[in-house]
């Protein structure tokens, strides 16, 4: 069986460096915001080229904190209105209902599924804000929306969830430090994933940071005093010595995965097969390699007969899911095509030449 992610795989390169690390923080015992999670705050924040990192407990945190600071300091008020992209994985729509704000969904582009420049602009005289979401690892238009977000003043916010390191073209910024502020998750799936949950905000805006590092632990900065209603969402201090490890090889890791991606947009003939959009840039780290095909059952059952794990990303639009019923009256054909036809194909650091050539030639026979 070619695995779709080698989870165990990926982690074991590290598995010395991890060791070492889990004993020296065993011999410290500091495991809650200890010297790990600010020293990985202080190299992600360098990585990403912001000012500013404060690690949280997952990413859906991290997104709604984003949004509960900027409400916290006067940016936004409950009730504003946030435009994000309707084909969206579910977390970035529950971070604005989290954070008691309304979410505006929007059909992505049809060529990058990431979210487009509305054809009527008057849509955004209505919203505060826009979450641009860098799907499946690809950046959304950065320049276009930060033209936009600056023409009607609105805050613009990353769901930077599943694009660690992924460099804009224009201006050769990496995610996390092309907007307002930016969420990261660190689940272990990710191109920089924990051996558990984590996630992170970027900014380079002080007044947010502030206000973060004190929503994320109880409204407090000095133990039992209490400035504003917070919450608990730290980002684990031995979390933060795995990723401080494998921060160091994320960029590699995303060379491989670009390479592999332009091995099988090269290689994969077959025009039941529709692959996803590509410049060839850096603007993508290819979190996930995903196609569409008209019969997904068809294909998949196909794909696991040869041995070859898969995962859709995803199956269920979010305007359908049951938790989000109040948005059951939206038309969306577009989100609806896609997440209908969308498959993902096995891509990862760890993956053999000879195991995407098989994977190939699976596709290419189909």
């Amino acid at each position: 069986m070619i695995k779709f992610l080698d989870i165990h795989k990926i982690n074991n390169r590290f598995k010395a460096e991890f060791q070492a690390s889990f004993s020296k923080s065993l011999e410290q015992a500091h495991f809650v915001l200890g010297t790990n999670v600010s020293n990985f705050e202080n190299e992600f924040a360098a990585y990403c080229g912001t000012t500013y990192c404060v690690g949280t407990g997952n990413g859906l945190d991290a997104l709604t904190l984003i949004l509960k600071g900027y409400i916290e300091i006067g940016k936004l008020k409950k009730g504003d209105k946030v435009m994000v992209p309707a084909n969206t994985f579910i977390a970035t729509i529950l971070s604005v209902l989290h954070a008691e704000l309304v979410p505006v969904l929007v059909e992505p582009d049809a060529e990058t599924y990431t979210i487009p420049v509305a054809k009527d602009q008057s849509v955004y005289k209505e919203v505060k804000a826009i979450v641009m979401v860098h799907l499946y690892g690809q950046l959304a238009d950065v320049e276009k929306l930060q033209a936009i977000a600056k023409t009607y003043n609105l805050l613009l916010i990353e769901d930077a969830a599943q694009a660690h390191g992924a460099i804009a073209t224009s201006n050769g910024r990496k995610a996390g430090n092309l907007s307002d502020a930016a969420a990261f998750s660190f689940y272990p799936s990710k191109n920089l994933g924990a051996l558990g949950d984590g996630g992170a905000i970027t900014t380079n805006n002080a007044e947010l940071v502030k206000a973060l590092r004190l929503l994320r632990n109880y409204g407090s900065l000095v133990k039992y005093t209490h400035q504003i209603i917070g919450c608990n969402s730290r980002l684990d201090d031995m979390q933060a010595a795995f990723l401080r490890i494998k921060l160091k090889a994320l960029d590699a890791d995303n060379t491989r995965r670009r390479a592999l991606a332009k091995t099988y947009l090269q290689q994969i003939k077959n025009p039941k097969i529709k692959l996803p959009f590509y410049d060839g840039s850096e603007n993508h780290v290819f979190y996930a390699f995903v196609v569409e095909v008209e019969d997904r059952a068809d294909f998949s059952n196909y794909l696991s007969a040869h041995h070859i794990e898969w995962l859709i990303h995803y199956p269920i639009p979010p305007h359908k899911q049951e938790a989000l019923a109040t948005f059951s009256d939206y038309i969306l054909p577009l989100t609806e095509k896609i997440h209908k036809r969308v498959i993902s194909l096995p891509i990862s650091p760890v993956i053999s030449d000879k195991e995407i050539k098989k994977v190939i030639d699976v596709l290419n026979t189909y």
